[in-house]
């Protein structure tokens, strides 16, 4: 589960956040102390931070600063000062994305996923062969070799893949799938996410292999 810390001092906006980001399966934290933000940042250790640029004691981007002395966490700024100058100092400051208020809450959540896919996410950039259950998947070109028949997947079917066989006997929830296919702006839903699960299904029994994702009902799927 992935740690976000959210540092704004607006309770109504860093409730809304927690509220939005808890429902999709994170672990926020609210900032309490903003004189000391370093030291809340050290105990959480988060996996990003959400920080809001006008902040008491001292500006967002003095305390990103503070954190990229001993950290490379991404930091994504939020900010109703969405000039040049302060999208500019943002990512000189080392900020990973600057996103102006008023927001979209769909596309922040978009952008936080992405982020966290780019940083920790490092699988699709593997070119191992994993094989399972008579399967062959290769996550960097995208396919599966089933008795030596070669099969293409698109994107997502390569997203679900590589979610599900890293989690080999565990439970996929169907939020962590979702997320896995937001990619930026581009908003997955629950019809989708069953569409995608279906055809890769399909794809794996036409070679041979039924049955290799399995439902758990009210939890999501899993390959046992």
């Amino acid at each position: 589960m992935y740690k976000i810390l959210v540092v704004e001092d607006d309770n109504t906006i860093a409730s809304e956040l927690k509220l939005m980001m808890t429902g999709w399966g994170y672990d926020v934290k609210l900032t309490e102390n903003f004189e000391d933000i370093l030291g809340e940042f050290n105990e959480f250790k988060p996996h990003l931070v959400l920080m809001d640029i006008g902040l008491p004691y001292a500006n967002g981007f003095i305390r990103c600063s503070q954190i990229r002395s001993v950290s490379k966490v991404p930091v994504i700024f939020l900010s109703s000062a969405s000039d040049n100058i302060n999208l500019v100092t943002a990512i000189n400051m080392g900020a990973d994305d600057f996103i102006p208020k008023p927001f979209d809450i769909n596309v922040l959540t978009a952008k936080v996923m992405a982020v966290l896919r780019r940083t920790y996410d490092f699988t699709e950039e593997k070119s191992d062969v994993v094989e399972y259950k008579g399967v062959a998947y290769r996550a960097a070109d995208s396919s599966v070799t089933v008795n030596n028949e070669k099969i293409e997947l698109t994107k997502n079917e390569n997203r679900i893949m590589t979610a599900l066989l890293n989690n080999k006997g565990k439970i996929v929830s169907r939020n962590t799938l979702m997320e896995q296919l937001w990619d930026d702006d581009c908003f997955v839903d629950e019809n989708t996410l069953s569409v995608n699960i279906n055809r890769l299904r399909k794809k794996l029994e036409n070679a041979g292999v039924p049955d290799f994702i399995a439902t758990k009902k009210g939890q999501g799927y899993i390959v046992e």
